[in-house]
């Protein structure tokens, strides 16, 4: 009987050398006359012991991690086909404490199955949920994602099942489903693992949006610099259209469903829902004013649900299990699980999903185990490049909507990026207006303006020009941009430069100054 090696092919492990691995592991098997057969899965997400892979043994599928291509015939050697004891040995990878402590909903499957056999898919509950959507009234399907207190995963936190009731009330002769995959933030790659690792799983909750509001065609926007996810996601709409999923008549049924895979050009602010529709369309990514909104006129002026990666493939297990199942974890009006995602100056990096709730702190160290540099942790920041920057004594904050924005932060898309005791705060206060000039449409001046404005002022407040009126001035055009930027771009990009300069303002002070204080 052949053993089953798993040996993941997503970007992760492809750029930590998974591809020469599988390869040198073929060989070696061959040489020996072994009969074996190499499965690519994606990552279970512990990016720091990948290329992490695993032998399908009677006990359960052993790990063994980081494996090098000079690694290999010494696994050989030492029997790791049988789960042998090696110094690369991880155990039972459902047992390892990162994979034990988790509660994986949304990623159950993702590192488990192929990701582009749909026998696999359906093995581990896949399509369940559409066989009972296509029962449902669609009055109830939106019902049901409402009562689980489902919200939008890609940052904003808006309930889904308000999306989805305004949309399914308007007529019209068409609506769409477009999912933002347009993952661009700064530590984030919950978007990306998914699609490499659960394509159908996406795949399924565009259809039973399309279900649940009237809609019979979706759109999947994927940036430009994931042509991994963009290679996966085409291929798995292929074979969804092959076996019925998509189309006519999806699954026997009297209902009709089709998704077409959209690319970007790399335009950060297409992340913004309304200027991914205006790419959508054809013209240049610029925000639109709202209202109207895009659920009632969307996409070609059509009622349109815009949601991210991770909401859509969360709807699955939350009409397959029900709602008060999904409704049960979390915390305050944060229901559910969030992936959170762990990267930069960060000894072990990667992704867990946890119930809403669990504290900063406890992602740093249990799971991140302190910075890879050995030095002292001096900074966190927490949603992408328009997060706050979160000292020590911030870090019992517990990772919800509510409890974030108290402490004046954002939870955004899950994205945690570690900073050691060398970071300088200016500095990264000043990225963040940079960032926004440069990324900025150009269509509100507060956003166009104000981030150009903002340079200017970081570069003379750190020079010591008139330091007292310009940090007066800098606090003024953060509550413009905030209060009068036409969408988050330039509405957050305060966050990261006021957290900066309110906890860390000796980083702001003259060079003189500052060389004093550092000794």
């Amino acid at each position: 009987m052949s053993i089953r090696i798993y040996v993941p092919r997503d970007s992760s492990a492809l750029a930590l050398g998974a591809e020469p691995v599988a390869k040198a592991i073929a060989q070696e098997a061959q040489a020996r006359g072994l009969d074996v057969t190499i499965l690519r899965n994606g990552t279970r997400g512990m990016v720091w012991l990948e290329p992490l892979v695993e032998v399908e043994t009677p006990l359960g599928r052993v790990g063994y991690g980081p494996v090098t291509t000079r690694d290999v015939v010494g696994l050989f050697d030492a029997g790791f086909l049988q789960g042998a004891d090696h110094a690369l040995h991880q155990g039972i990878v459902d047992e390892i404490d990162w994979m034990r402590a988790q509660q994986r909903i949304t990623f159950a499957r993702t590192g488990v199955i192929d990701p582009l056999s749909i026998a696999d898919y359906r093995a581990h509950g896949g399509f369940d949920a559409l066989v009972k959507a296509l029962t449902m009234p669609s009055t109830q399907i939106v019902d049901e994602v409402s009562a689980s207190g489902l919200r939008g995963r890609g940052g904003a936190g808006f309930p889904t099942g308000i999306k989805w009731c305004t949309a399914a009330q308007v007529q019209a002769e068409q609506k769409y489903i477009v999912c933002n995959a347009d993952e661009g933030d700064s530590g984030t790659f919950a978007d990306r693992m998914l699609m490499e690792g659960d394509p159908f799983a996406l795949i399924e909750g565009m259809i039973i949006a399309g279900l649940a509001i009237g809609a019979t065609k979706g759109f999947i926007y994927i940036r430009s610099e994931y042509p991994h996810a963009c290679h996966v996601i085409e291929r798995a709409l292929r074979l969804a259209q092959r076996a019925g999923y998509l189309g006519e008549r999806i699954m026997g049924s009297a209902q009709s469903f089709s998704i077409e895979m959209r690319m970007g050009a790399g335009a950060y602010i297409c992340g913004e829902e309304t200027s991914l529709l205006e790419s959508l369309e054809g013209k240049r990514g610029q925000v639109r004013a709202k209202p109207p909104l895009p659920a009632i006129a969307g996409l070609f002026g059509k009622p349109t649900i815009i949601n991210n990666v991770l909401t859509l493939a969360t709807v699955p297990w939350i009409i397959t299990h029900g709602a008060a199942a999904y409704a049960h974890l979390g915390s305050g009006r944060s229901r559910g699980t969030q992936p959170f995602q762990i990267a930069g100056n960060v000894k072990r990096g990667g992704l867990m999903e946890l119930p809403f709730g669990v504290s900063l702190r406890e992602i740093i160290e249990t799971y991140g185990s302190g910075t890879a540099s050995g030095r002292p942790l001096r900074a966190v920041q927490v949603g992408g490049p328009l997060g706050a920057y979160f000292p020590a004594h911030l870090l019992e904050t517990p990772l919800d909507y509510e409890s974030m924005s108290a402490a004046g932060g954002l939870l955004g898309h899950g994205g945690i990026v570690l900073f050691d005791d060398s970071v300088d705060l200016a500095r990264q206060a000043r990225f963040a207006m940079e960032f926004c000039a440069i990324e900025s449409c150009g269509k509100c001046t507060p956003c166009r303006i104000g981030s150009t404005r903002g340079v200017e002022l970081i570069d003379k407040i750190s020079a010591n020009q008139e330091r007292e009126g310009n940090v007066t001035v800098l606090k003024d055009l953060c509550e413009t941009m905030t209060e009068a930027s036409l969408c988050a771009l330039g509405g957050l990009t305060p966050l990261p430069v006021m957290s900066a300069l309110t906890h860390f303002p000796e980083d702001f002070a003259p060079p003189a100054t500052a060389g004093l204080a550092a000794q």
